[in-house]
């Protein structure tokens, strides 16, 4: 037999509080809202034109600089001597200052000191992504 419990009134009641307070505060936003988004076009600018424009970040490409077993250079598959290698991380950088990376491939038989030569000319022109991978060539 079930337990018929007699019904308050309390309970029949709904609070509107907190259904009220979510409306006020829809209100406020979307007032807020409209305010900014009426601001907007009311500035007058005289925007320049341009042309021909080059984006001011080029597509990012990951560097190669691979070392071989006699503590040489190669970017490109070109020799290079450490102060050219400086310059072209320099100017990758600079054309894409943050998301330039840098791949260093060192043959097995090359000094470790090398490779973090190459890591710390990385590191000098502000390149942060750069992995180094000993491999045998």
């Amino acid at each position: 037999m079930a337990v018929q419990l007699p019904k308050s009134k309390a309970a029949a009641a709904v609070n509107l509080t907190p259904l009220i307070d979510c409306v006020f505060l829809l209100l406020i936003f979307f007032l807020v809202a409209s305010r900014i988004a009426d601001e907007e076009p009311q500035l007058d600018l005289d925007l320049p034109n341009v042309s021909e424009a080059l984006p001011a970040i080029f597509e990012p490409q990951e560097l190669i600089v691979s070392i071989d077993a006699e503590g040489r250079f190669f970017v490109a598959g070109e020799f290079r001597q450490i102060e050219q290698v400086e310059q072209l991380l320099r100017r990758s950088y600079e054309a894409n200052p943050l998301s330039q990376s840098v791949i260093i491939r060192a043959d097995r038989r090359v000094n470790w000191e090398t490779v973090a030569q190459a890591m710390a000319l990385c590191k000098k022109v502000g390149i942060q992504q750069y992995s180094a991978t000993m491999e045998e060539q």
